[in-house]
């Protein structure tokens, strides 16, 4: 079948089964601006505000920017298509279901000009500016939740013109500000506790440092007129490839430069606080809600530290790909305990959740062979993700007097694998901002195997607690004596001794 290239004028050439924009987008106007348009914006809150487009709310289209120079590339693609691209649902049985989607109306870069970025975020027609730019992006000590400004953030302080997201932010609401427009509201899409709150530290903290320069009180106005609520958003999206570029046009006949693919499961739940307008997203699947937090905690402790906790492991074991570990016995039982056993008792109640079958369907969600990642991918970055998603539940668990084992093993696999070797001797390609400082710590681990937990901002007074460095070293001499399977298979224990 030859593909017809995706856009504008070629909707109407697409197949019937192919869903597609049914309102006028040219009509449609932006009310969101989104910082960080990678493949999960594309998979999940591009996919809401579609949704409301199509229900007639035509102010709810969005601007996407892209904030870092390797932005570039995806929106040149998305511009040649006009801002039209392709969801692709992967189903467990194998069969995809594609919709193109249309809220992406305009497309920026900040390297190209970052003014038209502020005087789009700064505009009245713009309510919401939303944000995904990961876990690192806040400036944040993960061990005592301060903020410490990066390098990018200091150049952002007197600069004319900002590069950053919360230089952006920040120039943006000053100029909002300073013509009596209200305020917007900012939401946080990324994966992290309390995102609302760390937001708002970030934010206010960034302009008061650009006040003690230019004696004004920014950081005072924002702090008590823009809203930040948190949400929990949640959808796996595995990196596009050539071949689901080929199979979409295969099957379909769309030539869409960068599909995005995903698994059918969507959540979005916000808190219902805003600073001036609201768009209807309870009327296209968002969860209003009063507190995230129990939700929040939920994602962030089952599904982000699962995954986590399979990783390093299954890498280490000989594993590549998520449902490569899930079609593993052994490492299924390793993630159901750890869910099961140390994060599901430091959860709060969840209103309308049930938490052993959101456990059912998540270990269902990981071995989705149509929509399974690379354990290198869920590697990344190790040191921040350990710290945000597992620790939290060893600090907890600590406080309960409840298991750490799953979890300290899990630590200790993230330390092995960040050496860069593997189990035969095979190169490991680490990717993690911490690697210069953790390299020399992690040579010192045949003498000193707890010298990583030196990191005082990734461990914190975890470093210090007794009872987390015995089984952090007792997993590591595991993980040295019998590798990873052989530790995994020690800590999970026989079949029979393990509790339902």
């Amino acid at each position: 079948m030859t593909a017809t290239p995706l856009r504008e004028t070629t909707l109407t050439a697409l197949p019937e089964r192919v869903q597609r924009p049914g309102y006028d987008r040219a009509a449609a106007r932006s009310g969101v601006v989104h910082l960080g348009v990678g493949g999960f914006h594309r998979s999940h809150q591009a996919v809401y505000f579609d949704r409301l487009l199509a229900r007639g709310h035509g102010d709810w289209g969005i601007t996407g920017v892209g904030v870092l120079a390797a932005d570039r590339v995806l929106h040149e693609a998305l511009r040649a298509q006009d801002g039209l691209y392709t969801l692709v649902l992967k189903h467990p049985t194998g069969s995809i279901e594609p919709a193109v989607v249309g809220s992406l109306l305009r497309l920026l870069l900040v390297d190209d000009d970052p003014e038209t970025v502020v005087a789009a975020m700064a505009a009245p027609s713009t309510h919401l500016v939303t944000m995904t730019i990961t876990e690192g992006g806040y400036s944040t000590e993960k061990s005592t939740g301060r903020f410490r400004p990066d390098d990018a953030l200091r150049a952002d302080l007197a600069a004319e013109r900002p590069r950053t997201a919360f230089g952006l932010l920040t120039a943006a609401l000053r100029r909002r500000r300073d013509a009596g427009t209200p305020p917007f509201t900012v939401v946080s899409c990324d994966n992290v506790e309390h995102n609302g709150a760390l937001a708002r530290q970030t934010l206010v903290e960034f302009a008061r440092l650009q006040d003690a320069r230019t004696g004004d009180d920014l950081a005072g106005w924002i702090a008590g007129h823009v809203a930040f609520p948190s949400s929990m958003v949640d959808r796996i999206t595995p990196v596009t490839t050539d071949d689901d570029r080929s199979r979409l046009a295969d099957e379909t006949g769309i030539g869409d430069r960068w599909p995005v693919v995903a698994e059918p499961y969507l959540q979005w739940v916000l808190e219902d606080s805003f600073s001036d307008t609201r768009p209807p997203l309870e009327e296209v699947g968002v969860q209003l809600v009063e507190d995230v937090r129990p939700y929040e905690l939920v994602k962030l402790r089952l599904l982000n530290a699962g995954h986590q906790v399979m990783s390093y492991l299954g890498h280490l074991a000989g594993h590549r790909r998520v449902d490569e570990v899930m079609a593993d016995p052994l490492f299924v039982e390793l993630v159901d305990r750890y869910v099961r056993e140390e994060a599901t008792p430091t959860l709060p109640p969840v209103p309308g959740t049930d938490l052993a079958g959101y456990r059912r369907v998540l270990l269902d969600r990981f071995a989705n062979p149509a929509v399974s990642d690379t354990l290198a991918r869920n590697c990344a970055e190790g040191s921040e993700r350990i710290a945000t998603f597992v620790l939290p539940v060893v600090r907890d668990q600590l406080r309960l007097g409840g298991p750490i084992d799953v979890a300290a093993l899990a630590v200790a696999g993230w330390a092995r694998y960040a050496t860069g070797e593997d189990e035969g001797g095979g190169r490991i390609e680490v990717v993690d901002a911490r690697l210069d400082r953790m390299a020399p710590l992690l040579r010192r681990r045949r003498e000193n195997p707890a010298a990583v937990l030196e990191l005082g901002d990734v461990f914190g007074d975890l470093g210090d607690d007794e009872r987390f460095r015995r089984a952090y070293l007792h997993a590591a001499g595991l993980l040295d004596r019998w590798g990873a399977r052989g530790a995994v298979a020690h800590v999970v224990g026989p079949s029979s001794d393990r509790p339902r």
